[in-house]
């Protein structure tokens, strides 16, 4: 099973900038989707955005025009670049990619996650 290593997360003041980064690996044949997910403080994941391997994107509302989301197909990468932060984007960000990769057994789906990466703004 494919796993994904994310980095970037740290300390900023509002109106700051992060840059997120997540990479995957493990016999990956290709990924098809790659997003990033905010966990609330009620525990649950809420997508931020996602972009396809075609270059489909998709933003939440509240980020649209202040995160961009983008990949690296050659490097199954994938960044989000957080600008003008607000006390509402804190949190630990997730990664999350589905696509296939080779097991044992032949081409086989996977849906990953990563560990997460804090996002600390301070006002």
């Amino acid at each position: 099973q494919p796993q994904l290593v994310e980095s970037g997360g740290g300390l900023v003041q509002a109106g700051g900038s992060l840059n997120l980064s997540c990479t995957a690996s493990g016999s990956i044949l290709n990924i098809d989707g790659m997003a990033w997910y905010l966990q609330t403080p009620r525990n649950r994941r809420e997508l931020v955005a996602r972009m396809t391997d075609v270059g489909s994107r998709y933003y939440d509302d509240y980020v649209k025009g202040r995160f961009t989301i983008s990949r690296d197909n050659a490097k199954n990468t994938v960044f989000l670049q957080m600008n003008n932060l607000t006390l509402e984007d804190r949190g630990v960000y997730f990664c999350k990619a589905d696509g296939y990769y080779q097991s044992v057994a032949g081409r086989q789906h996977f849906d990953a996650w990563g560990q997460g990466t804090q996002v600390t703004v301070s006002s």
